[in-house]
């Protein structure tokens, strides 16, 4: 009698969802959604899978959440598919306060963790606060990434992608926030289900602090993916060293994703072969190693960033740039482009392309990457003229060689150091990396930090150095020389001493393209 009853009631609600589907339209009835269970055979999943199909009114679509998968699926049915340990991880039939993915780069935890709670907010109604721990627009959120996956997924008439937020036909909601640009914000938050902190090895203690006592509805859940820095920083201790109850941690590496591509392999194997010790850290997801030989150490910041180009505002004046500089790759060296920009005393670096065993005629499609890459003036190094006169021939005529001389990396090193502040995109991941990691040679039996710079890690950092030529000098006082000529400009006068200054006197005044380059000799 009793499984009569329940035949009856659920032939009930599959008639109710059928007569919705039918007067509201798709958009209306979300899809269904089945998690595999972790060690679930094929045989049992598929059965599963008929029978939540066969419940289901012929018009709605059913997710399946799976590993990955080599046979399409039946008529009604779409995978969603993750790498098998996330996918264990982020299944919300295991219940967790937090869940955590960290490791090397390549894994798909970013992807993954997208994927699974854009099909958590089609389950029922959830507020997702998607944190970062600065968030300078919603260029620099995880909304683009949201974006693409529901677009991959074909679930777009289940939501309306707005501009700042994504919004679910069931009343879910992405929200996008940076906890330490706006924490006033966040401790005021109401109804968060889930948060999703993304790139987390950048939260200081403080952050989590204010974001952790904001997540407290009942049922709330805090996920967090990050590539370890340092082994101090507070999201490691907090999570790996001393995982708090509750809470769901795994490690991943690109071994880990079945759809690793070819293009990180090579650059995978390319760091691999030059430094074992860098690869452990970026693609073997291990903590980087804090030393006194690393020359940027403490030079940097890692932040976003929009360009100033017209007096803005608050009466900030334009920066100067962009300035462009290029480093070919050899055999299978990396291939680099790097744009900065210069204001006050901060050198800005916004874009990069980056790739390894670029062929020559591939070289314009990479720099193409880079926003108005083929209007702006070059500066590459000279080791490649035929490469040089290469891309001027396609597409990128301002491209031109620069000086070397003996001393020319140590003066930009020296350069770049005199910068009161160095700040880096987070989209300039592989910059980010060779200023993690561009070191002096460190004598092995003292320890001592030698003045000799470890010829590694430095394509970009290379590429840099050659955008701000203009403003290096062999005796290190080009950027004295960069101000004094600023300087003149807005005054409208011409920066020059000497016989040439009577002549620049009666010339025809012009705004370089760049600040020109002055010798000054050593007294």
């Amino acid at each position: 009698m009793i499984g009569f009853l329940n035949q009856g009631r659920q032939a009930l609600i599959s008639a109710a969802q059928r007569t919705i589907y039918e007067h509201t339209g798709p958009a209306a009835v979300p899809p269904a959604v089945l998690w595999r269970a972790p060690a679930e055979n094929d045989a049992d999943f598929e059965a599963r899978i008929e029978r939540a199909r066969s419940k289901l009114p012929a018009q709605r679509l059913l997710l399946a959440v799976c590993g990955r998968q080599t046979s399409a699926p039946r008529e009604g049915v779409r995978w969603v598919q993750l790498p098998p340990r996330l996918l264990a991880l982020l299944n919300p039939r295991q219940p967790a306060r937090y869940r955590v993915a960290y490791g090397g780069r390549g894994s798909a935890k970013s992807w993954s963790f997208a994927r699974g709670l854009i099909v958590r907010t089609l389950e029922r109604p959830t507020r997702v606060l998607c944190a970062r721990e600065l968030q300078g627009s919603i260029r620099e959120s995880v909304h683009r990434l949201l974006s693409d996956q529901i677009g991959q997924l074909e679930l777009q008439p289940w939501f309306e992608i707005q501009q700042t937020v994504i919004l679910g036909a069931n009343n879910s909601e992405f929200i996008f926030e940076g906890v330490r640009s706006n924490p006033t914000k966040i401790k005021s938050m109401e109804g968060i289900n889930i948060v999703w902190c993304e790139e987390a090895e950048r939260f200081s203690a403080a952050s989590w602090e204010i974001l952790i006592p904001t997540v407290r509805k009942a049922g709330s859940e805090i996920l967090v993916t990050f590539n370890p820095d340092l082994e101090t920083d507070p999201t490691y201790q907090r999570f790996v060293t001393s995982p708090p109850p509750g809470a769901l941690v795994d490690f991943v590496i690109w071994k880990d994703n079945p759809w690793f591509p070819a293009e990180l392999d090579a650059e995978r194997q390319y760091l691999e072969r030059v430094d074992p010790d860098a690869a452990a850290w970026i693609w073997g997801g291990q903590c980087r190693a804090a030393s006194d030989a690393q020359i940027f150490r403490g030079k940097f910041v890692v932040e976003a960033f929009e360009p100033v180009t017209h007096t803005s505002a608050n009466g900030e004046k334009p920066w100067s740039g962009p300035y462009a500089g290029a480093d070919w790759g050899f055999s299978q060296d990396p291939t680099v482009l790097i744009r900065c920009w210069i204001s006050e005393r901060t050198l800005y670096i916004e874009h990069e392309a980056y790739a390894v065993g670029v062929d020559i005629d591939k070289t314009s499609a990479l720099f193409d990457r880079v926003p108005g890459a083929r209007n702006m003036v070059i500066r590459a190094d000279n080791a490649r003229p035929e490469t040089i006169s290469y891309m001027q021939r396609h597409g990128y005529p301002r491209v031109s060689a620069v000086e070397k001389w003996t001393g020319s990396v140590e003066d930009g090193i020296a350069h770049i150091r005199q910068y009161e502040r160095v700040v880096l995109h987070p989209r300039c991941t592989h910059t980010i990396e060779e200023f993690r990691l561009y070191s002096y040679k460190v004598d092995q039996l003292s320890g001592d930090v030698l003045p000799d710079v470890v010829d590694a890690h430095n394509h970009a950092i290379d590429a840099l150095r050659y955008a701000l030529q203009p403003m290096i000098r062999r005796i290190n006082t080009g950027i004295l020389d960069y101000y004094r000529q600023e300087l003149a400009r807005q005054r409208g006068e011409v920066a020059q001493s000497g016989p040439a200054a009577q002549t620049a006197q009666s010339a025809p005044k012009k705004a370089p393209l760049a600040p020109p380059v002055v010798r000054t000799e050593i007294i």
